[in-house]
């Protein structure tokens, strides 16, 4: 694999963008896609700066031989996030559930309230039964 398709797959790896690269090494974005085209000659000094950039040495990048990038996050931490994040949604969930069940519950309240007042302060009506 030659040097520019090394930069290239480093660069991906480490989830970088051409422009996050072109901004780390004082680049326009165009000249840095010239860089990883092969449409530009590097000197030692820019390889020196984009191995630098990627975690790696010139010399690396010239042999093909990146040493073997550790994973991120190891698959037993990302579990353990989704197993929280899934617990923290239901979480959610339920709160907002009883934020509407204590709405309601409020709502109710505060009808059975206006109801005891107005039987208070008005006075009940005479009604005259009607016979059959």
């Amino acid at each position: 694999m030659d040097t520019n398709a090394q930069i290239r797959l480093l660069r991906q790896k480490k989830g970088y963008s051409q422009e996050n690269m072109a901004d780390m090494l004082g680049l326009s974005t165009t000249a840095y896609g010239d860089i990883e085209r092969g449409k530009t000659d590097l000197t030692i000094s820019r390889l020196q700066q984009i191995a630098t950039a990627l975690g790696t040495t010139a010399p690396q990048l010239l042999s093909g031989e990146l040493p073997p990038q550790p994973e991120l996050y190891p698959a037993e931490v990302v579990h353990q996030a989704e197993t929280l994040k899934s617990e923290q949604e239901r979480k959610d969930l339920e709160i907002e559930k009883l934020r509407m069940e204590v709405a309601y519950w409020k709502r109710k309240a505060e009808d059975l309230a206006l109801v005891e007042v107005v039987r208070h302060f008005v006075p009940p009506t005479n009604r005259n039964r009607i016979g059959f």
